[in-house]
């Protein structure tokens, strides 16, 4: 992987990061359980993005 893959494979993993954050703290506002519902599974899904950039990162690492 070209050093400017890796930056943005990094870069990606910090913008999942960030958007986990928001999701969690626009859960912990929310009232209505639907939108709730819906936010829980949005961050579940960026969660398991950014584990798989950390898989793809440690694969290339061990190379």
């Amino acid at each position: 992987m070209t050093q400017k893959e890796l930056l943005y494979v990094e870069d990606a993993i910090g913008h999942e990061t960030s958007l986990e954050k928001i999701l969690e703290d626009s859960i912990l506002n929310m009232e209505d359980a639907s939108l709730k519902s819906f936010l829980e599974k949005e961050k579940e899904i960026h969660k398991k993005r950014k584990e798989s950039l950390l898989e793809l990162l440690e694969v290339e690492v061990n190379e």
